[in-house]
């Protein structure tokens, strides 16, 4: 028994006897369990399960051989002459006492129903600890709760208002009263805060920081409440005011991020937690900075930190979930499926995971995967809204687009009612955008604008978003004149709408209207977005073949960019920007950064290795990069036909047709893969399909917006389109001259 009791004794050094249990896993009570003997390591504690009576039986055992046997029973005033180590060591000892007491009838009362006799000594025995040991929150916390579960918050406001009208610099009165009002501001998790509470509690942390500026307590406490009120300034100041005390102080360093997140300061916010997990990592703020980079768009960096932090708890589905995710948004698609193939092992019947694993084999073109790892999630739930929209995207990347559009319009019938929630709105035109978006890439134009125009009928609110989409319905159909029309009328109905001056402005460009563009879009320069406007600016004068202006928005735009990924862009489109201008070997260094900070960034790999063979130069180091740019995104036929280019200047002819084969069939529109495909059946003597190929390439480049209209690549396409039907002639004649 007087082993379980050692740590009773006061320390030498007259520091806290009541450490704070919210930060000290060592502390001597816990609020979950009830008293929790320290003498026992973490993982004893486990096992130490008693009920509470047992546990209040076991305490007062403890106290009679306490009081009894160290003579802490009637505790006395230091005397004069004692020495001040030793009146403190004793003045903590008898808080210690009355605190014991104190929990003893707490638990006593917890234990009968709430006994109001029991309370009361309960409470007795606490204002008793506090005496002896004012400064300690932990008591005065203690207490506070004492008083709410006793019903007797009246009482506990009158007696410290009471205190502190006798006393205005009664400190431990007012932290009793902070503590009250503070447990009674509601849950602001959930919006629910009294508000009066909250200032009340302000109030008192303020009298006793002004008073006590070293109580690195109640600046914590200051600055949680200011957070609470919306009061981002003050609630900077209380926390950095206990950095002053604590300069590693986790709480502090902790709230110091919040607040920064809470204003949009993400960077500062990141390296407030990255002190914190340097110091003293642990999963709870592994956790928190983890998702500071998500929402700062660096997914790479938030992996990183999630695998730090199921290293420290491997078993923690949550987090392998949320690594999962940002693994996938890497575009790390193997390390993803491993990932979450695990969390499927472990839960089978989680439709999330299997829709995640289907998602993964639809994009790496392993349809008979994806639709076993689908088929067990309907299985749970067939009816389920997202089972059935990932079959209609499992549809679509098979290339059944018909069979796409009849589940995603049973979807919208089942789904149809007369009025909708917020919510439902939102579901409903996702769905019609998503038919939108199916009709209009199988080139069914009038049947997606009428599914686009029928997001602002299901919602006003998408008014904006419908507009938009219609007007990029019409570019893509060529239909300039309609498309101008859609886009001046939406510009009249919704004039402060960005995503609509956006839209605006990149018909201008396609007009060749450089100029107007890039002043419609300089208004949106406002301090938001900045970086998407910028880059926004540099694609317009990239268009307009403008490339020193292009240099300088792109220099805007870096110097606002902040995460890997944000740098990652503008250093790749300098890239593209230096390749159009000829300037291979500038080109060349750009992209060579951005796979320096991202190894497989399949959009550099592919944009070099492209570089390369199109100049005939290096075409297997080419080859490689290209092939592992579909090995990262295989259905992208963009890459498609970058492989199949590279295999024609190796004179991989079957190869060659091959991928431009299929890159065709992903994209129909493009002149530049017709044209890759023509002349690689003018190479294998199939002359009359080189000739449809380059008319299609013809009609494609000649249906292409103003500002798209390469000369060079137009008469190029004509004169091989020339030479080949006078081929064609020739051979006919020759055939006829034979048969003669």
């Amino acid at each position: 028994m007087l082993h379980i009791l050692q740590f009773t004794r006061p320390k030498d050094d007259g520091s806290e006897q009541f450490p704070r249990y919210r930060r000290d896993p060592s502390a001597l009570y816990n609020k979950n369990e009830g008293f929790d003997p320290p003498g026992l390591e973490v993982g004893e504690r486990k096992s130490y399960s008693m009920n509470r009576l047992a546990k209040t039986v076991l305490l007062a055992l403890c106290l009679f051989v306490l009081t009894s046997g160290l003579g802490l029973a009637q505790p006395t005033p230091p005397t004069p002459g004692q020495s001040e180590p030793d009146s403190k060591a004793s003045e903590k000892a008898a808080a210690y006492y009355n605190f014991a007491l104190g929990h003893l009838y707490a638990d006593l009362s917890g234990a009968f129903g709430n006994r109001n006799d029991y309370a009361t000594k309960a409470i007795d025995y606490y204002r008793q600890a506090l005496k002896y040991d004012p400064s300690s929150a932990f008591l005065s916390e203690e207490l506070t709760d004492l008083y709410i579960q006793a019903g007797r918050i009246k009482d506990a406001v009158a007696e410290a208002e009471d205190r502190i009208k006798q006393d205005p610099d009664n400190l431990d009165a007012r932290r009793t009263l902070g503590h009250i009002y503070a447990r009674l501001i509601g849950d602001p998790q959930q919006g629910r805060v009294n508000d009066e509470m909250v200032r009340h509690a302000i109030e008192q942390y303020q009298k006793i920081t002004e008073k006590e500026p070293k109580d690195i307590e109640s600046w914590l406490k200051l600055g949680g409440l200011e957070r609470i009120n919306h009061n981002s300034a003050d609630a900077e100041k209380a926390y950095k005011k206990a950095l002053d005390q604590e300069a590693n102080n986790e709480e502090a360093l902790t709230g110091l991020a919040m607040v920064y997140s809470e204003v949009g300061d993400t960077p500062h916010a990141i390296e407030m937690l990255r002190l914190v997990t340097t110091k003293d990592p642990n999963p709870r703020t592994l956790s928190a900075l983890a998702t500071l980079f998500e929402q700062n768009r660096d997914y790479t960096s938030a992996a990183e930190v999630w695998r730090q932090a199921l290293r420290m708890d491997p078993e923690n589905s949550r987090i392998k979930r949320a690594l999962a995710q940002d693994v996938l948004f890497t575009d790390h698609f193997d390390d993803a499926l491993k990932l979450y193939n695990e969390i499927a092992a472990a839960d089978p019947h989680d439709i999330q995971i299997q829709l995640r694993i289907s998602e993964i084999y639809r994009h790496n073109g392993d349809f008979a995967k994806a639709r076993a790892a689908f088929a067990k999630a309907k299985e749970v739930e067939p009816d389920n809204l997202e089972v059935r929209y990932d079959e209609v995207n499992l549809l679509d990347a098979e290339g059944k687009t018909d069979e796409a559009v009849t589940a995603l319009r049973k979807v919208l019938d089942d789904t149809a009612k007369k009025s909708y929630n917020e919510s439902e709105k939102n579901s409903r035109t996702m769905l019609f955008e998503r038919l939108g978006m199916l009709y209009r890439n199988a080139g069914r134009y009038p049947e997606a604008v009428e599914a686009f125009r029928q997001l602002a009928l299901v919602d006003a609110a998408s008014g904006p978003r419908s507009s938009v989409e219609v007007i990029e319905t019409y570019r893509m159909a060529r239909e300039i004149p309609k498309a101008q029309a859609e886009a001046d009328a939406a510009l009249k109905k919704f004039p402060n709408d960005r995503m609509v001056k956006l839209a605006h402005a990149s018909l201008l460009s396609d007009l060749g209207k450089t100029d107007d563009a890039v002043a419609e879009l300089r208004t949106l320069l406002t301090g938001d977005h900045d970086r998407e406007t910028n880059l926004t600016i540099a694609q317009v004068y990239e268009k307009g073949k403008r490339y020193s202006d292009m240099a300088g928005a792109l220099e805007a735009a870096e110097k606002l960019s902040q995460s890997k990924q944000d740098k990652q862009a503008v250093i790749f489109m300098r890239g593209a920007m230096l390749e159009k201008m000829k300037n291979f070997e500038a080109a060349e260094a750009e992209f060579r950064k951005v796979l320096a900070l991202e190894p497989d960034h399949a959009g550099a790999l592919n944009y070099l290795g492209y570089m390369l063979a199109d100049r005939h130069e290096r075409l297997e180091e080419a080859q490689k990069m290209i092939s592992r740019a579909v090995e990262l995104d295989p259905q992208n036929g963009a890459y498609l036909d970058s492989l199949g280019w590279v295999y024609y200047q190796q004179n991989r002819l079957d190869q060659a047709a091959d991928y431009l084969q299929r890159a065709v069939q992903r994209i129909s529109k493009d002149p530049t893969i017709h044209d890759h495909l023509g002349d690689v059946y003018f190479k294998q003597g199939k002359i009359r399909e080189a000739v449809a190929q380059w008319e299609n390439s013809l009609k494609e480049v000649e249906s292409n917006s103003q500002a798209d209209v390469e000369p060079a690549e137009l008469a190029s396409i004509n004169k091989k389109l020339e030479g080949a039907r006078v081929r064609m002639a020739k051979e006919a004649l020759l055939q006829k001259e034979k048969q003669r």
